[in-house]
């Protein structure tokens, strides 16, 4: 039986550097998984590599044959988005290790559906200080900052991963984000202890 890591932390905590490392280290071999959505695909963005693009009646069709392990939807000026994890065959627990990033809730979400003996949680912090210093910065970059809607983001996951929600999801332990590689280095150790454990539960 393989293991889902699921990496979550607040914005601008580095989760998708982070992401990005563990995917890309051979050693982990770790298997990805493509979500769905169904906003309309960006300029530069290609069908099934950072989504799956879709319809609702798509998304409909799917929740009514029980195979959305887990969505989210969000209200925008165009609309609602969805965005969903479907069970279309992606992920074979029995013999592959998954590398998954994600929400609370969606982590809340897919743990009910595969069961606590698979999933990993890997929570990401960093100061509260420190992680306001680097949204502002990484705002400062963009053509158009949008502080305001920075600013709701930061509160919003101060909410959402308050100490009981932590507790409610049996997440005990985190990674202090305070130099990405030393981080890095913490994350992989816990994945292939996690690995050694599934394996000798196996035998």
């Amino acid at each position: 039986m393989g293991r889902i890591f699921y990496l979550m932390g607040k914005s601008a905590s580095g989760k998708d550097s982070l992401y990005k490392l563990l995917v890309n280290d051979e050693e982990l071999n770790l298997k990805t998984v493509i979500l769905y959505t169904t906003r309309p695909i960006r300029e530069g963005e290609e069908e099934g590599r950072e989504y799956h693009f879709c319809d609702y009646d798509f998304y409909k069709a799917a929740k009514e044959a029980d195979k959305v392990i887990e969505s989210r939807t969000y209200n925008t000026i165009h609309g609602p988005w969805t965005y969903f994890t479907l069970d279309d065959g992606q992920i074979d627990i029995l013999n592959n290790n998954y590398i998954m990033i994600g929400t609370l809730e969606s982590y809340e979400k897919t743990r009910e559906y595969f069961g606590e003996d698979v999933m990993i949680p890997v929570y990401v912090t960093v100061e509260t200080g420190e992680r306001l210093t680097r949204a502002l910065n990484r705002e400062k970059l963009q053509e158009a900052p949008r502080y305001a809607e920075m600013c709701r983001r930061f509160l919003a996951d101060e909410e959402d991963f308050k100490q009981e929600n932590l507790e409610r999801c049996g997440i005990n332990n985190s990674f202090e984000n305070d130099i990405l590689k030393d981080c890095y280095r913490r994350i992989k150790q816990t994945i292939i202890k996690e690995m050694k454990i599934a394996d000798t539960v196996k035998k």
